[in-house]
C-alpha cells in the first residue's frame, strides 16, 4: 500500500456510516499514509490474535476480564510510560511492533477484538485520557487500554474528571463521562493528538498528513481543513494554503469567519 492508496482507503471509509466503519483497516491506512515504507502485516496479525484470545478467554471468563486479559496479558498491549511522545505511540503499526501505545491506539485494538467476539464495545471520549466502555450484565463499566484494560471506578472517574478541569456537577454525572462515541470519532481523536504533537515539534509536513487524514474520515467537517491550511502555511506553501481554506469555506457554507481571516491574512503575504 502507498500512500495514494492510503488515500482512496480513506475517503471511502470517510463516506461509510457509522455503523459500517471500518476501524482497523482505516487506522492501518493511517499508518501507512504516515510512513508507506511498512508492511501492515505485523498490524493484521495482532488484531487477528487478539480476536483469537478473546474468543478463547470468553469461554471462561467475564467479558471485561476477557477482554483485558487478551489483549494485556495474552498480547502484552500496555501504555508507554516513558516516551509518551513517541510518534509510534499514535500509530497502530509502531504499537504492533512495540507492544506500547496511546490509550486510543491501543483501543483500537481492543475494539476489533470485541467486534469480531460479539462483546459491545464502545470509546468514551474522556477529557485527557481515552476510555473504553464494555456493556456486562450488572450494567456499563469502563477500561483503560492504557493501564491494562483494567476497571475504572466511577469514584476514580470523577476524580479525573475534576483533575481535567470539569466541574462538579459535571464530574459526578456518570451517564456524561462515560457516553459512547463512535468509531470514526476514535480515529479521529487518534489523527488530533499526531496533529497537535506534530503541530507543537513545528513538523509541519506531519502536522498536514494528520489534518489531511481528518478531513479525509470525516468529509463533512469544515475544521481537518483549517488545520491543513494551518500545516501548509507553516511550511510556506501559501497557495496550498488557501485551496485549503477555500475548502473549509465551501464546506460551512461560508459561515467559517476563521477561515476566511486566514485566508485574508494568507493573500496578504502572496501579495
Amino acid at each position: 500500500m502507498d500512500r495514494d492508496e492510503a488515500e482512496t482507503i480513506l475517503a471511502e471509509a470517510g463516506g461509510a456510516s457509522n455503523d459500517a466503519f471500518p476501524l482497523m483497516e482505516a487506522a492501518i491506512a493511517c499508518a501507512i499514509h504516515e510512513n508507506p515504507v511498512r508492511d501492515a502485516a505485523l498490524a493484521r496479525e495482532l488484531a487477528a490474535a487478539g480476536v483469537e484470545r478473546l474468543a478463547q478467554r470468553l469461554k471462561r471468563e467475564s467479558p471485561e476480564e476477557a477482554l483485558a486479559e487478551a489483549l494485556s496479558g495474552d498480547l502484552g498491549l500496555s501504555g508507554d510510560l516513558f516516551t509518551l511522545d513517541d510518534p509510534d505511540n499514535a500509530d497502530v503499526l509502531g504499537v504492533a511492533a512495540r507492544k506500547r501505545g496511546l490509550a486510543v491506539t491501543l483501543g483500537v485494538y481492543y475494539l476489533h477484538a470485541a467486534r469480531r467476539c460479539g462483546l459491545v464495545v464502545r470509546g468514551v471520549d474522556f477529557p485527557g485520557h481515552f476510555l473504553l466502555r464494555i456493556e456486562t450484565d450488572e450494567g456499563p463499566l469502563a477500561l483503560d487500554p492504557f493501564s491494562e484494560g483494567r476497571v475504572v471506578l466511577p469514584s476514580e472517574l470523577t476524580r479525573r474528571a475534576l483533575h481535567a478541569g470539569l466541574t462538579p456537577n459535571v464530574a459526578d454525572r456518570l451517564d456524561r463521562l462515560m457516553a459512547p462515541v463512535d468509531d470514526r470519532a476514535v480515529l479521529l481523536r487518534l489523527q488530533n493528538i499526531v496533529y497537535a504533537h506534530a503541530t507543537n515539534a513545528g513538523d509541519f509536513p506531519r502536522a498536514e498528513r494528520a489534518a489531511l487524514r481528518r478531513a479525509l474520515l470525516d468529509p463533512t467537517d469544515h475544521r481537518p481543513w483549517l488545520d491543513v491550511a494551518a500545516a501548509r502555511e507553516g511550511q510556506g506553501a501559501l497557495a496550498g494554503a488557501l485551496e485549503a481554506l477555500q475548502r473549509a469555506t465551501t464546506l460551512d457554507g461560508g459561515a467559517a469567519l476563521a477561515a476566511r481571516a486566514a485566508r485574508e491574512r494568507v493573500r496578504l503575504r502572496l501579495n
